[in-house]
């Protein structure tokens, strides 16, 4: 763990280097993207790596996986992250959610197969997912600048910072054996890219920029997690006259 987490610090620290040679090249940047020739650069770099070698690895994983077997796997990972989710739940003083997030594993895990079936979803306990971004944008913590981190893609400054803490408590993370720990995680991003591969050929053939359109698309995603589907109301100042 110890050495994951050194290697992540070393990840993000060139992100800072990366991000001190791109502001000043950038002209009249989205003022919520002030690194936007950097992040274009790491945007590029994680399209290439994707249609070199984790998309050709996701079809192929649909390809060899039967749909019932992908979607054990699936309810599987899920159960285990819901553990994290319940964590920040508490962090955040979501008292039901945290209730509820317990309920989710304590079923899943006894009755459904170690989480291979999603028994909790039939009984109606909905899934939260929470991490510890959201859980420093719940406490005020800003999201600052838009981050394209390579291979982990699109983020903002607070959650590149939280990354880190996500990751060590992730119950992935846990388990003592190295190889399982490897497994689960390259498990988990192959069921990520299998679930996403008709989303992004269709976002790759219709937007005009597509760095713009997952920009865009991630950021409001965000901020609709940090306030459980019911982010502030914001005033356009140039739909009135009064300000």
């Amino acid at each position: 763990m110890k050495f994951l987490t050194r290697r992540i610090s070393l990840m993000l620290l060139g992100c800072v280097l990366l991000v001190l040679q791109g502001c000043a090249t950038v002209t009249n940047p989205d003022p919520r993207d002030p690194w936007e020739s950097m992040n274009r650069s790491v945007y590029k770099f994680n399209d290439a790596l994707d249609t070199a070698a984790i998309q050709p690895a996701a079809k192929a994983y649909v390809a060899v996986l039967p749909s019932p077997v992908r979607t054990g796997i699936h309810n599987f990972l899920g159960n285990l992250g819901d553990v994290w989710s319940m964590a920040n739940s508490a962090l955040q003083f979501k008292g039901q959610a945290t209730a509820e997030t317990f309920m989710r594993i304590t079923v899943n895990t006894f009755l459904g197969l170690g989480g291979v079936l999603d028994v909790a979803s039939e009984m109606r306990l909905e899934k939260r997912k929470e991490d510890f971004g959201q859980t420093l944008g719940y406490w005020g913590v800003k999201p600052g600048p838009y981050v394209v981190l390579p291979i982990f893609g699109p983020s903002t400054l607070r959650d590149t910072l939280a990354t880190p803490l996500d990751m060590k408590g992730d119950a992935v993370q846990q388990f003592n054996d190295q190889a399982a720990r490897n497994v689960l995680s390259v498990t988990r991003v192959m069921d990520v890219r299998s679930g996403l591969l008709q989303t992004v050929d269709v976002i790759k053939a219709a937007a005009l920029d597509p760095y713009t359109f997952v920009r865009d698309a991630y950021l409001q995603k965000r901020e609709n997690d940090v306030h459980d589907g019911n982010p502030p109301a914001r005033f356009d100042y140039t739909e009135s006259e009064t300000p």
